[in-house]
C-alpha cells in the first residue's frame, strides 16, 4: 500500500486463500514433485493430518508400504512443503489446513499409518516383564496417537476396537508419560452399557492418580465399581475396591479405606484368589500402621500379622513386585515398633529384589527408608550414602528428589553443619517449585530461615516429619 501511494504502480490483487492455493498447487505441479510418484500427495496428507507431523526416526515403521519414503521427505523439504522441528517432519499451519484429508476415513495411507500406531499399542504392558521398556516410543508419539483416537472416535463411536486401543493408549501413558488426556469427556459420555466403558473409566482414573489428583481418581473408580457390580463381575469388583481403598489411603480416609479392603478380602477369599487376598491384607496392614501419628502396640501387632500373612500368600516366583512391597511394608512396621534389626533386614530384602529388576521407584524408597534408619541410629555416613543413592533413582521425578533433599537437610542439621543444611533446603525449595508443590516450597524456605545454632540444643529440625525416633508412617513413601 505504501508503494501504491507513492508510485501508483499497478499491483496484482489476489485473495489470500486463493493465492495460497495457487502457490501450493504450483509446487505440486513442479517437475521435481511429479518425479516423486503417486505416493507423494498421500504422504503430504498424512503429515498434514498430525498436529506435530511425523517422527523422522519412525518413518520405516509408519510407512512400510512406501519404498522410497526417505527420498520423498527430503524432496518435500527442498520444495519448502515441510520442515523439521524437534525431530519431527511437519508443515506450517496454512499448509496443514489445505493439505489435510477432508475425510480422514477415506485416506488409504492414513489408514495404514493408523494401523501401524494401533498395532504397537496392542502390546500387553507388564512393568515386571521383559520388553516393557520398548513401549517408551509413546513418549514422542503420544500427541499423534491421541489425535488419531480423538478423530476416529468421532467417526466411528460404535467401534469396539477404537475403545480397546484407547485403553491401551492410557496404559502406555500411565507407565511411560504420566499426563491427562483430552479424551475424558468422550469416555465418560459413553453409554453405561457399552462393553468397554468400565475399562476406559479405569484407565482414565489411573491417569488422574498418576498426576496426584486422588479425588478425581476416586470419583471415576466409584463409577467403574458401579458398572462392574451391575454386570456381576466379582473379580473386577474386588480389584476396583482395592484401588478405591488405596485412593482413600492417599486421601487419609482410613475407616472408609479399611471397609473397602475388607470387602475385597472377603470376595477374594470366596474366589480362592491368593494374590488378591495378599493385596487386600497389605492394605489392611498399611491402614493399621498409619492409624495415627503414633499407632498403638496393638495396631502395630495387627499390621505385622496382616503383612506377614500377605507375604506368605505370595508365590515363590512370578510376583516379585508384590514381595518387594511386602518387605518394605514389614520394614516400616518393625521400624515403628523399634525393632531396627528386623526393619533393616526387610528393607535390604526389598532393595535386593528391586535391584534385580531395576525398579526405580522401589529402589528410591528402599534407599530412602534405609537412610532414615541410619539417621535414627546416628550413622550419618550410611545415611548420606543411602540418600545419595535414592537421589540417583529419582530419574526425572522432581517430587521424589524433593523428598530426598528434604531428608538430607536434617542430616546436615544434626551434624551442626548449618550452611550445608541451608543450601540443601534452598535447592529442595527450587525442586518443589518445579513440580508446583506450594507446601514443599514454603516448608523448605521456612526451615532455611529458622536454622540457627541455638536450635541444636533441642536437636529438632522443623523440616523433618518427626521430633524423636522414627514416627509411624515416616518410612512409607506416597506410592
Amino acid at each position: 500500500m505504501t508503494e501504491w501511494e507513492r508510485e501508483h504502480t499497478g499491483m496484482l490483487h489476489a485473495h489470500p486463500n486463493k493465492s495460497l492455493a495457487a502457490t501450493i498447487e504450483l509446487s505440486l505441479a513442479s517437475p521435481m514433485f511429479q518425479e516423486l510418484g503417486p505416493d507423494a500427495c498421500n504422504l503430504l496428507g498424512v503429515v498434514a493430518f498430525f498436529p506435530q507431523g511425523v517422527n523422522e526416526n519412525h518413518l520405516d515403521w509408519l510407512f512400510p508400504t512406501i519404498p522410497n519414503r526417505r527420498t520423498i521427505f527430503d524432496k518435500f523439504c527442498v520444495l519448502s512443503l515441510t520442515h523439521q522441528s524437534g525431530g519431527f517432519i511437519t508443515m506450517l499451519a496454512p499448509l496443514r489446513d489445505y493439505l489435510s484429508p477432508k475425510d480422514p476415513a477415506s485416506s488409504p495411507l492414513l489408514d495404514i499409518t493408523k494401523w501401524c500406531y494401533f498395532s504397537r499399542l496392542a502390546a500387553n504392558l507388564n512393568p515386571h516383564k521383559y520388553g516393557f521398556e520398548e513401549a517408551q516410543w509413546i513418549k514422542s508419539e503420544d500427541v499423534n496417537v491421541e489425535h488419531l483416537l480423538n478423530v476416529f472416535m468421532s467417526i466411528d463411536a460404535n467401534s469396539t476396537y477404537i475403545w480397546t486401543v484407547c485403553c491401551s493408549f492410557m496404559d502406555h501413558l500411565f507407565w511411560h508419560k504420566r499426563r491427562l488426556v483430552m479424551l475424558g469427556p468422550k469416555i465418560e459420555g459413553l453409554p453405561d452399557d457399552h462393553i468397554l466403558k468400565p475399562e476406559c473409566l479405569f484407565g482414565l482414573s489411573r491417569l488422574f492418580d498418576s498426576v496426584g489428583n486422588h479425588t478425581e481418581h476416586k470419583r471415576l473408580l466409584f463409577h467403574t465399581l458401579k458398572l462392574w457390580r451391575e454386570r456381576g463381575n466379582d473379580p473386577r469388583v474386588a480389584s476396583t475396591l482395592i484401588c478405591i481403598s488405596n485412593a482413600n489411603r492417599l486421601l487419609g480416609l482410613r475407616m472408609e479405606g479399611m471397609h473397602q479392603a475388607e470387602e475385597a478380602l472377603g470376595i477374594y477369599e470366596r474366589l480362592g484368589d491368593m494374590l488378591g487376598q495378599s493385596r487386600s491384607l497389605q492394605l489392611v496392614a498399611w491402614f493399621m500402621h498409619n492409624a495415627s501419628s503414633s499407632p498403638s502396640n496393638e495396631e502395630l501387632n495387627v499390621a505385622e500379622i496382616a503383612a506377614s500373612i500377605a507375604i506368605k500368600l505370595l508365590p515363590d516366583e512370578g510376583e516379585q513386585f508384590e514381595v518387594c512391597q511386602c518387605h518394605r511394608l514389614l520394614g516400616s512396621i518393625y521400624s515403628s515398633k523399634g525393632e531396627m534389626g528386623k526393619a533393616i533386614d526387610h528393607f535390604e530384602a526389598a532393595l535386593g529384589i528391586a535391584t534385580s529388576f531395576d525398579w526405580r521407584d522401589q529402589l528410591f524408597w528402599s534407599h530412602y527408608s534405609l537412610a532414615q534408619l541410619s539417621f535414627h541410629q546416628q550413622n550419618f555416613g550410611d545415611a548420606h550414602t543411602h540418600v545419595e543413592r535414592a537421589k540417583s533413582h529419582t530419574v526425572n521425578d522432581a517430587h521424589y528428589l524433593g523428598h530426598a533433599m528434604s531428608l538430607q537437610v536434617g542430616f546436615w542439621y544434626f551434624q551442626h553443619r548449618l550452611e550445608e543444611a541451608k543450601s540443601e533446603a534452598l535447592r529442595a525449595a527450587d525442586v518443589y517449585e518445579m513440580v508446583g508443590s506450594v507446601q514443599g516450597v514454603d516448608n523448605c524456605r521456612t526451615v532455611r530461615a529458622d536454622l540457627k545454632p541455638d536450635h541444636l540444643v533441642t536437636k529438632r529440625c522443623p523440616l523433618l516429619p518427626w521430633n524423636s525416633g522414627v514416627a509411624a508412617g515416616v518410612l512409607v513413601g506416597p506410592d
